[in-house]
């Protein structure tokens, strides 16, 4: 049996006030997709309510400490942490970058112990543009190549969408990999292949869209996630 979880590493940009004068004058930074993943917190609650799954997410800004990253990732923390010391790093990571991941590992490993499989969905967001480049694609379904049941799941679903949404242009691996370093990343070599892990990636400039757009896309794709899960012949 497989059982869905959802999670959101880049809910808010919140920044705890110990923090908050290494961010002064950079507000607009933190408003940024630099600090958060604006409009994926409200996905995952939508799919959640749809799917009536758990879900975990972090609201303290990725540029205070990244918890999409390992802690060996030299992306880990932001330039503006750079005048914090080793010690106070060690603090940020076993208060705001552990629990968050934690919470995710113990709920997984639960399952697994259950008999269970877990297909997670992390939800993530991505700016229209980045370096002057624009990101032709409306959602993003990022798997593992290597891992069939990921690949498998994410064709099912991409047809899915084109069924319901043909507007939307659906590409799978873009606008970033699915083997690059993440949360579910992890998870893949901790738990194998009693495990699956798909991040979803939606264009932000759906966010400029009138709201009765955003909530349309947001319902479709809680809708088509459902319906691929259904029809998903794990790991073939």
């Amino acid at each position: 049996m497989w059982c869905v979880l959802l999670t959101c590493e880049h809910a808010g940009n919140r920044i705890p006030a110990r923090y908050r004068s290494l961010f002064a004058g950079v507000e607009e930074v933190l408003a940024s997709h630099r600090g958060w993943d604006p409009g994926a917190l409200l996905i995952a609650r939508t799919m959640q309510r749809r799917l009536r799954v758990p879900l975990f997410y972090t609201t303290v800004s990725r540029l205070l400490v990244e918890a999409n990253r390992s802690l060996h990732h030299p992306h880990l923390f932001s330039e503006f942490m750079r005048a914090v010391d080793r010690e106070e790093r060690k603090w940020i990571i076993e208060h705001y970058y552990r629990p968050h991941r934690e919470r995710v590992t113990r709920w997984v490993e639960e399952q697994i112990k259950g008999r269970a499989r877990v297909l997670h969905l992390s939800v993530h967001t991505f700016t229209p543009q980045l370096h002057g480049r624009v990101r032709r694609a409306d959602i993003g379904l990022l798997y593992d190549p290597r891992c069939r049941g990921e690949k498998a799941f994410c064709r099912l679903w991409k047809q899915t969408l084109a069924q319901c949404r043909p507007d939307l242009i659906v590409r799978c691996n873009y606008p970033y990999l699915g083997r690059a370093d993440g949360l579910t990343s992890a998870l893949r070599k901790q738990f194998g292949e009693r495990y699956a892990g798909i991040e979803l990636e939606v264009n932000q400039g759906w966010l400029a869209a009138d709201k009765s757009q955003w909530r349309g896309l947001t319902h479709d794709l809680a809708a088509t996630f459902a319906a691929a899960f259904s029809r998903w012949p794990a790991g073939s």
